[in-house]
């Protein structure tokens, strides 16, 4: 498949009401939660339902989530263990009925306009996946982190050698948003990220839930694969635009899910299982993400902490030191996750009441047991729900 650029064509239909259910998941920290989800609610003026996933974030982020879900009324789901990604978004999408889901990252800030623009390119592309302009950093909405993609599996004939192997393209990485804003044109793609997505729910009637064994990568291209392969369609909308916001905190909370997020034994897991899964051949795609393992946390935790022990000096014993006692630190904290109690998942939901302007002031939260949630697959050991 070769992406194509489409201008933006008049619908011929009438549009159909929004219906949407966007579904926020931790990424790889808590420390931007507040400015998120303000960023939605400020930013969104379609209407819409919101599930929030607070998987083991700290007291405060906790409190300010339960302050929040009771004035603005959106379904708040607890657990009080860390989960991967792909596992909280499938708690979310448990609770979605609406026809859409938007799956967003705890670090995305949205901009004015950003759901109404996937929406209207869902309804007249009539796309099953529509992905907005990723930025990442500051200043907001200006380096291009992904603008869509390309990815499928292709097999690789070398003599009497076929291997099978996969093809990745990212489109206008790292790239400023103001200065090539001639070259964003809406395009159908192959590959989007999972930091934020428009997604057809009927979709996963086909494709089943996302892959909870993907636990620290590749569960974007194994969702974007899945849908390809079952025949949607993808587009990139660049007049939505997003912006990721990584932060470095060193609140022991979100070093612990970060360093957990990235580890090395999560990364392992998840490309021996994308490789299994989709029968690929070991090559140089696998053999240098093998080779990168942690380069994540030791380039945005070890590295700045060793620069201001030795005022900014590279000192090479210090650091080889310093890597292997974050691999060790690293083991003993995903040996410690896989010892964790089975998770018991809250929910909380704006309780019923009348809808005058006092009682919305005064509603309280109902406190429940979420009950096993149905499923067109089975989910994995951290979705099952202790009564």
């Amino acid at each position: 498949m070769t992406a194509t650029l489409l201008e933006p064509r008049t619908a011929t239909r009438a549009p159909l009401p929004a219906s949407i259910t966007i579904v926020v998941a931790p990424r790889e920290n808590f420390g931007y939660t507040q400015q998120s989800l303000e960023s939605i609610y400020q930013y969104t003026h379609l209407p819409f339902e919101l599930v929030y996933v607070d998987a083991g974030s700290p007291k405060h982020i906790h409190k300010y989530l339960v302050r929040t879900a009771t004035r603005l009324g959106f379904t708040l789901l607890r657990t009080e263990h860390f989960l991967a990604p792909n596992q909280a978004r499938n708690l979310g999408l448990s609770q979605a009925t609406t026809d859409y889901v938007v799956f967003i990252d705890n670090d995305i800030h949205v901009s004015a306009g950003w759901l109404e623009k996937l929406w209207q390119c869902a309804q007249e592309t009539e796309a099953t996946v529509v992905c907005p302009l990723t930025c990442i950093g500051k200043p907001l909405h200006n380096r291009i982190h992904l603008a869509g993609g390309e990815a499928r599996i292709f097999m690789d004939i070398k003599g009497d050698q076929i291997r099978r192997r996969l093809y990745e393209k990212r489109f206008l990485v790292n790239r400023s948003a103001a200065a090539i804003k001639h070259q964003l044109y809406r395009r159908s793609c192959e590959f989007a990220e999972l930091h934020c997505l428009l997604v057809k729910r009927d979709i996963f009637e086909q494709i089943g839930y996302l892959d909870e064994k993907l636990l620290g990568s590749q569960e974007d291209m194994d969702f974007c694969l899945n849908v390809n392969r079952a025949g949607g369609q993808m587009f990139c909308e660049p007049t939505s635009v997003v912006t990721h916001v990584p932060s470095t905190s060193y609140r022991w909370s979100d070093l612990a899910y970060f360093m957990l997020r990235w580890s090395d034994m999560w990364e392992v897991e998840s490309l021996m299982h994308f490789q299994q899964k989709w029968d690929l051949d070991m090559d140089q795609y696998f053999m240098q993400r093998y080779k990168q393992l942690g380069h994540r946390r030791h380039q945005t935790v070890l590295y700045p902490l060793l620069r201001q022990l030795t005022g900014g000096s590279t000192i090479a014993w210090l650091e080889t030191f310093a890597i292997g006692l974050e691999r060790w630190f690293n083991q003993v904290i995903t040996d410690r996750y896989r010892q964790r109690p089975k998770n018991t998942v809250r929910k909380l939901t704006p309780a019923t009441t009348s809808p005058t302007r006092k009682s919305l002031v005064k509603q309280k939260l109902r406190l429940s047991a979420l009950k096993q949630h149905s499923a067109p697959v089975r989910l994995s050991q951290p979705h099952l729900i202790s009564h």
